[in-house]
């Protein structure tokens, strides 16, 4: 969580200054020796805190971005909540214990998932090696290894794992071991969270959950599966007009199921709010009441008459759709003019529609 607010409140070349609280207040954890008055990049303290669990860089990073513990713990927690997290309470950026600060493991989840959604944190929590040039204070070079066992075999090689591409580890008396990693494989990036485990167990039980994940689900194109779904009539919807499409499905899109689980069986609903700048809207999936996966509905720049709405289809029913102000998807309803009456058309195949007509 520090890193994470550190990459998004700071550029990588700023300036951070070790002041006494950051050298003396964390004595009783891991760390890399700094002395008072030091001076190293941004990006040099979070390397440290990654890789080395450096907590007087971590509390200097605090400092640095907010000017007091205090007042970056506020951030922490709001970052948090802001996450989704229910049940977890920052008061500090280094992790020493505290009766106050505590988390659990799905929101240390929630936390390492959004924090590997960055580009720099990624880049820094799968760095195995980091080296720290000679500062104001130390004559010579500091230098890192990941302490992660199943990326870096820092004293054995026991434990790495092919598919690790990153991770953090952890101790304290009152936690025990704890571990976040990330690895991936044929495409598909899983995380798994270890707290309150011993050594060497906590790698094996993070190998086993990665095992069973990857051997037991599957990742699944949404256009793709979607375009395949045999319950839309596409010829009826086809012959409306041969323009390019003017929206489609992100093409990367993905959401992941069990393999034995077929892609008809996951919920869909449509959602509209906190777009990017080129989705339309966006497909929200879940599968026995868990999210896997959304796509964005994506605009493919073709030029359309907005002054055009009304088609008729081959049964003679009208087909409407329009682009609203806010140029989100409307509902699309057929009409059947004989008998007066309107109903709204399955997700799916409304969707479809909106593809098809505007082309």
């Amino acid at each position: 969580m520090t890193t994470l607010i550190a990459v998004e409140n700071s550029s990588m070349d700023e300036v951070v200054t070790f002041s006494e609280d950051a050298v003396y207040k964390t004595q009783g954890g891991s760390g890399i020796w700094r002395d008072i008055g030091e001076v190293m990049t941004m990006e040099q303290c979070l390397y440290a805190v990654m890789l080395e669990s450096a907590n007087e860089c971590a509390y200097a990073v605090a400092e640095h971005i907010s000017g007091s513990i205090s007042k970056f713990s506020k951030l922490m927690n709001e970052k948090a909540k802001e996450l989704g997290c229910k049940s977890s309470r920052f008061m500090n950026p280094h992790g020493l214990p505290d009766e106050k600060h505590y988390v659990t493991a799905k929101d240390m989840a929630i936390i390492a998932k959004a924090a590997y959604e960055n580009e720099t944190f990624r880049a820094i929590c799968g760095t195995k090696r980091y080296t720290i040039p000679p500062t104001n204070k130390h004559r010579e070079s500091t230098y890192m290894v990941n302490h992660h066992k199943m990326l870096y075999p820092k004293d054995t090689d026991a434990y790495l794992y092919d598919y690790c591409i990153g991770g953090k580890t952890g101790y304290t008396n009152a936690a025990g071991n704890t571990l976040v990693t990330y690895a991936q494989k044929d495409g598909m990036t899983l995380l798994a969270v270890i707290l309150n485990g011993s050594s060497p167990q906590y790698w094996n039980e993070t190998r086993a959950l990665f095992d069973f994940g990857f051997e037991n689900f599957n990742l699944c194109n949404v256009s793709e599966y979607f375009e395949a779904d045999e319950s839309y009539d596409e010829e009826k919807y086809d012959s409306l007009n041969t323009n390019d499409p003017y929206a489609q499905i992100d093409p990367q899109a993905q959401i992941i199921l069990p393999k034995t689980v077929n892609f008809s069986k996951a919920e869909m609903q449509i959602g509209y709010d906190n777009l990017p700048d080129d989705a339309l809207a966006q497909l929200k999936y879940t599968y026995g009441k868990r999210n896997i996966g959304t796509a964005n509905i994506i605009r493919t720049h073709t030029l359309i008459d907005k002054s055009d709405g009304i088609v008729n289809d081959t049964s003679g029913n009208q087909q409407e759709t329009l682009l609203d102000d806010s140029n989100q998807l409307t509902d699309i309803k057929t009409e059947n003019e004989s008998e007066g009456k309107s109903e709204q058309v399955d997700e799916k195949k409304r969707i479809k529609i909106w593809f098809r007509y505007f082309r």
